[in-house]
């Protein structure tokens, strides 16, 4: 049976929660529609989703459409939980981007469209809301040519539009009109099609065009336009209908196991359950299965998503997404299977806030960190950081409602109550030259029974961390090896300035270690944790050499605003650190764009409403990391810091006793 594994993305309140409900309930799969308003959705499951209407974390729902198995998996629409979105893209044969017919489209479609086309991910249209009072036929198309993509295809008319009573037309072969302008668009982008079309235009029969805008939709070429409502059901009939026809089904493909965790949630008795999509091969129930960087597990069981809710099943195939349990140490984006998953897997920016969260009680604080390593394990970009030496625990964010969800899903989920303090921006810290160092084993004032030698240079930005080796290969055990790489990636999230150095290639020069004897283990032997300590003060010693700028967070903005606010607007970019330029206009009002600080967007955001009458538009999007000029901010540091030696020295043997009394590291 083929699978259809399809996201549904939108701007907050543009009614994609509602669409599902009534796609759903069109299958069969509920006998009532849930209302978003009433908290009674099927896939807004969360208390915390219920209570305040909004989707937070993606789910996975099923039905069927024929013989054609639907996997529809619902996004949030806000920003700041734009993460579950990311996870989401990559599992996805199709999308539908959902656009209200009466605010036509916000800022966050035009950030989701740009994914999914970077992506080629294969994209049909939804405008719903057509009963709703100011609801826009011609100027939502325009619109969407404009600002999105201007490859689409109207697939139907609107009658009584803005009223409860409107319906859809959907266009077919007796309209000449939709034919043509079809054959046109389509021609663009097949030469074979273009020239039949110049030879004789009436020539290219109605199934042929068809034919090719399932082709060319399913080559993410051009977006077929629906119009509808979720509410009244109006055109939802016409969008199954193209679902079906446009979008291409999963493939499916033999060989190894292969797939991707996009989703971690845990079941009632605390045990960890994978949400995962299979792109190749397939896993049984009871088979060891491979699965992250070296981690193996046996899977307990497995329900395969398939026309309803997930039921039990032998296997999960290619194509399929699927609920396995038994991998108790898995985390969101590990590949499963020894080929793993080939999709891309980062599609957005990472979060450029960070807060320090704070316990109402002081003896909460050990609940707190378990609550939070919990939620960090369903979204790692929370990135939780424990600092020991100021008793503080520290989260990523994207902004000020991720904030308010961490804190209520905190005391509703897992009965504790925090605060938060004032929000900063997390600085990243590049490299500005290359460096080198190196420690030998038995050298004065290397107390731990290893050698590690270390270079760093610059790498381009966004390509990570890359890990390299020059030393003999099989000169050191992978043990070593892999202590000393774990331990390069940990020291790295804090540079110079307390700020994580993301892009760098770090290459290990030199090794050494006293084996054990051969009747065993030895106190002067080396262990893995030799490497674990001494390789901060390498790595540290080469940062110095090779020195780092700190950089800031920069977003690029589009602005519309009325044409007679443009001079306040922007008197009030030039007072928030922005670069910025009138960009000319759309219908009746200016656009404004260029660039702001990430950490001054929340005044650009309190102060547009006053600036503009409440009529100003924005729109942002991650640009790039931009060299701080004048003061450097500094973050506190919440490791031993090995930038200075004694005191990293000192930290490290008050912790080797506390763990071991005889105190082996220090001597």
């Amino acid at each position: 049976m083929p699978v259809l594994n399809l996201g549904i993305l939108a701007h907050v309140d543009a009614g994609k929660t509602s669409l599902t409900e009534r796609l759903l309930f069109a299958a069969g799969v509920i006998s009532e529609i849930g209302r978003v308003d009433d908290g009674n959705t099927q896939t807004d499951s969360l208390a915390l989703e219920r209570q305040r209407g909004i989707t937070i974390k993606a789910a996975v729902v099923s039905f069927a459409l024929g013989d054609l198995t639907v996997n529809l998996i619902d996004t949030p629409g806000h920003p700041d939980f734009i993460a579950e979105v990311e996870r989401a893209l990559g599992v996805l044969d199709g999308a539908v981007l959902v656009i209200s017919a009466v605010e036509g489209v916000q800022p966050q479609t035009r950030v989701l469209m740009r994914a999914l086309q970077r992506l080629r991910v294969p994209t049909a249209i939804f405008v719903n809301k057509i009963d709703r009072a100011g609801a826009a036929y011609d100027r939502t198309l325009r619109d969407i040519a404009a600002r999105l993509s201007p490859a689409i295809v109207a697939m139907g008319n609107v009658q009584d539009l803005g009223t409860r009573r409107a319906t859809c037309v959907p266009f077919g072969p007796a309209d000449p009109d939709f034919a043509t302008g079809l054959a046109d668009l389509l021609a663009m982008r097949d030469d074979t099609l273009l020239a039949a079309y110049v030879a004789d235009e009436h020539a290219i029969s109605y199934a042929r065009l068809r034919s090719a805008l399932a082709a060319q939709t399913g080559q993410a070429l051009v977006h077929p336009v629906y119009f509808g409502s979720a509410i009244t059901g109006a055109g939802v009939e016409y969008l199954t209908e193209g679902l079906a026809e446009l979008l291409p089904a999963a493939a499916s493909r033999n060989g190894p196991a292969a797939g991707t965790v996009f989703k971690v949630e845990r079941g009632p008795a605390g045990e960890k359950i994978a949400y995962v999509r299979m792109f190749g091969g397939s896993v049984r129930a009871r088979e060891v299965l491979r699965y992250g960087a070296g981690k193996a597990a046996k899977v307990t069981a497995i329900r395969v998503f398939g026309g309803g809710p997930a039921a039990p099943a032998e296997a999960v195939r290619a194509g399929q997404i699927a609920k396995i349990w038994g991998l108790a140490d898995v985390q969101v984006s590990d590949s499963v299977g020894a080929a793993g998953a080939t999709r891309p897997r980062h599609h957005f920016d990472p979060p450029t806030l960070e807060s320090v969260v704070v316990p109402a009680r002081a003896g909460d604080r050990p609940a707190v960190h378990a609550a939070l390593t919990e939620l960090a394990e369903q979204d790692p970009l929370i990135n939780l950081r424990q600092d020991d030496l100021r008793q503080e625990l520290l989260v990523s964010l994207y902004g000020e409602v991720q904030k308010e969800v961490i804190q209520a899903t905190l005391a509703d989920e897992f009965g504790v109550q925090v605060g938060f303090r004032e929000t900063t921006t997390i600085c990243t810290e590049r490299l500005a030259g290359p460096g080198a160092a190196v420690e030998y084993l038995g050298s004065p004032g290397n107390p731990f029974m290893a050698t590690v030698g270390l270079r760093l240079e610059p790498a381009p930005e966004r390509s990570g961390i890359e890990f390299r080796i020059e030393i003999e290969r099989g000169a050191l055990p992978p043990s070593f090896l892999r202590a000393t790489e774990e331990t390069v990636r940990r020291t790295l999230a804090e540079g110079l300035y307390g700020w994580p150095v993301p892009d760098c290639l770090v290459t290990m020069t030199h090794s050494g270690y006293i084996p054990p004897p051969p009747h065993g283990w030895s106190k002067i032997s080396t262990t893995a944790g030799d490497f674990r300590l001494l390789t901060p003060l390498v790595l540290m010693a080469a940062l110095s050499q090779a020195g780092t700028r700190v950089c800031e967070p920069v977003s690029s903005f589009r602005l519309e605003v009325p044409q007679r606010s443009v001079p306040a607007v922007l008197t009030a970019l030039a007072r928030l650190g922005a670069a910025s330029q009138p960009a000319g206009a759309l219908g009746s009002a200016s656009l404004v764009s260029g660039e702001i600080p990430a950490g001054r967007v929340p005044e650009l955001r309190q102060q547009l409403p006053g600036l503009t009458a409440g009529q100003g538009l924005l729109e942002l999007e991650f640009a790039r990391y931009r060299q701080i000029r004048g003061e450097i901010p500094i973050r506190p540091r919440t490791d031993h810091n090995p930038l200075h030696r004694q005191q990293y020295l000192l930290r490290v043997q008050r912790g080797a006793l506390t763990e071991s009394p005889a105190g082996k590291k220090m001597g």
